[in-house]
């Protein structure tokens, strides 16, 4: 059951404070909550919260203000629910009428939370959050230095990629069979005891043994770890041959149990697969038998040339950032520019005057959209340099300056909101908290500018009327 809130937006002034305390209407909380059209949301969203079972449902401003401040200290689900206990402010950002010094949901509810508000619903809250903004950006607000003021397009469109990786021990394949190894018995086990049957033999000892004889050797030889693979496949086939044993005389397992024996059925084919063609390569690796779909993600950086989690692709207009496209999957992101250019299309009402993106978004496809539509796609030509081409040093100069914002706000992302780590365990909770450290540090700046406006209005000095002498 889902009790709606009333359309009436609450104010400051509404709040009920105890022993007579004032509420300040400066307050960056105060500044983050009238930011937000949470009217608008919760008669988008509310369905999402309505049960017919149960407790009376929390109102969806609850839930996504939960969030937002999760996100924005990085706190645990139970430290949340402490810091909305004790602060008067945060209680009025999720939308209660009056302070309360009690907890106004259990910690458990938060990965509800993070269920109920997928990815893709935070990126719409994102561009209801931005639309105010876009619809009264002026022309002072762009960073174009061009020359070409008779183009009809406007603006500028920054485009990168980067990985935010997830919280996993770094894959060994020796560990990963391991692992497998040992859930395998554990699914035999469960069978034999739930069933009265004898267990069969696994060798389990053996198995450790011969784990632990190369995970503690600190210098490892390629022969060494081959044939300490291919002794773990081993004892995997004969794990796996007991278990369909046991399916076909019509023992059944459980949800869960059936999903990790198809998990650890394709990380055995995989590995057999690599172990026979000698080769590391192999399509939809799994890297983590907990979170089967974690994929490596190749960035040949210097610090970390593969990194485990979801790849995004993010784009920056007047500041502010959108995710244009995220996944788990390794893909080529000079897919998403063009894309991304309809979506600012949408927007905006024209096409942006300028594109500044990395030298992988420039290949032959987007490079002659960009040219139907006028758009200068920031960077240098393909193929060999012509023998009189000159180039504009200044205004090279120029993009590659402007476009140092898109990796300012991932470095902004990975630091303060939570992008830089993954810790929880699902993979649409996963690509929540991704999706909410974008909309987080764009509601911060979108307070902090609320905040500026009202500074430059105070300081602005008192014109006195002209009088005639």
């Amino acid at each position: 059951m889902y009790k709606k809130q009333t359309n009436r937006q609450l104010t400051i002034y509404d709040f009920d404070q105890p022993l007579g305390l004032t509420m300040n209407p400066e307050n960056r909380w105060v500044k983050k909550a009238d930011s937000i059209p949470w009217s608008v949301i919760e008669d988008k969203y509310a369905a999402l919260f309505n049960s017919d079972r149960g407790n009376i449902a929390k109102p969806l401003r609850m839930a996504l203000g939960a969030l937002i401040i999760q996100s924005e200290f990085q706190y645990a689900d139970t430290e949340v629910v402490n810091q909305i206990r004790e602060n008067s402010y945060l209680q009025y950002f999720v939308g209660l009428p009056s302070y309360k010094d009690e907890k106004p949901f259990d910690a458990s509810s938060m990965v509800h939370f993070r269920k109920r508000l997928s990815s893709e619903i935070l990126i719409e809250i994102n561009e209801l959050i931005l639309k105010p903004i876009d619809d009264g950006a002026d022309d002072n607000d762009n960073d174009d230095d061009n020359d070409a003021s008779g183009s009809e397009n406007e603006g500028t469109l920054i485009l990168d990629a980067t990985c935010a990786p997830s919280e996993i021990k770094f894959p060994q394949d020796t560990e990963l069979l391991n692992e497998c190894r040992e859930k395998l018995e554990g699914i035999i086990d469960v069978i034999c005891e739930a069933n009265h049957l004898p267990k069969p033999r696994t060798y389990r000892k053996m198995a450790r043994r011969d784990y632990l004889n190369i995970a503690r050797k600190k210098k490892k030889s390629g022969k060494q770890i081959r044939k300490a693979i291919g002794k773990q496949l081993n004892y995997i086939r004969r794990d796996l041959g007991y278990i369909d044993a046991f399916l076909e005389q019509g023992y059944t397992l459980g949800t869960k149990q059936a999903d990790l024996l198809g998990t650890l059925r394709k990380l055995y084919e995989q590995q057999l697969y690599m172990h026979t063609s000698r080769t590391h390569k192999v399509q939809d690796r799994i890297v983590s038998i907990s979170q089967p779909f974690i994929r490596p993600i190749v960035r040949g950086k210097a610090k970390n040339p593969v990194e485990f989690g979801a790849k995004l692709d993010m784009s920056i207009t007047n500041g502010y950032a959108r995710l244009e496209k995220i996944s788990f999957d390794a893909y080529n992101e000079s897919e998403c520019l063009i894309v991304a250019v309809e979506r600012y299309k949408e927007r905006m009402g024209v096409y942006p005057e300028r594109v500044l993106a990395d030298k992988i978004y420039r290949n032959r496809t987007n490079l002659s959209y960009c040219k139907e539509l006028g758009i200068r796609l920031s960077g240098p030509s393909l193929g060999r340099p012509k023998k009189d081409q000159k180039i504009d040093k200044k205004q090279e100069y120029t993009d590659n300056c402007d476009r140092v914002e898109v990796e300012r706000g991932f470095s902004l992302a990975k630091r303060k909101f939570g992008l830089r780590l993954i810790r929880t365990r699902l993979e649409e909770t996963s690509l929540c908290v991704i999706a909410l450290s974008i909309l987080t540090m764009n509601l911060s700046k979108v307070s902090l500018r609320i905040f500026l406006t009202l500074i430059q209005r105070m300081s602005l000095p008192r014109i006195e009327p002209l009088v005639n002498p």
